[in-house]
């Protein structure tokens, strides 16, 4: 199965909790194609930033680049995205312009996200962690 992991999932990942140990099963099967798209690992770095430091978000950002493939922001997928991103505001309160990038990398590549957003919550897309 291919898995686009996100923000979300990388950080109860983690955080080692109930979530974080469904993503642990994700990340950790070979039978799995794992990518983040590189908004998430944006978000991620500027939230380890935030509460801890910067050695820290390296660390971080090193196991995530050695344990799924990062998918930088393409013409096609920002298109795409802001295509999605007009759609969806339309019917979730509160979803952001990176949820639509993770969404339209999930539709690009085939693949499911793995995530605890609310905001994922009923898609077809979804696996909800």
């Amino acid at each position: 199965m291919r898995y686009i992991i996100d923000s979300y999932a990388w950080l109860e990942y983690f955080m080692g909790t109930e979530a974080g140990r469904k993503v642990k099963a994700i990340i950790d099967s070979e039978a799995n194609e794992k990518l983040t798209p590189s908004i998430c690992l944006a978000e991620i770095y500027a939230k380890i930033l935030r509460t801890e430091d910067e050695k820290k978000a390296e660390l971080h950002r090193a196991f995530i680049k050695s344990r799924s493939a990062l998918v930088t922001l393409t013409e096609e997928l920002a298109v795409e995205a802001a295509k999605i991103d007009v759609d969806m505001k339309k019917k979730v309160q509160g979803w952001g312009l990176a949820d639509s990038i993770v969404l339209s990398t999930v539709r690009n590549r085939n693949g499911k996200v793995a995530t605890g957003d609310q905001h994922f919550r009923g898609l077809a897309e979804a696996y909800m962690v």
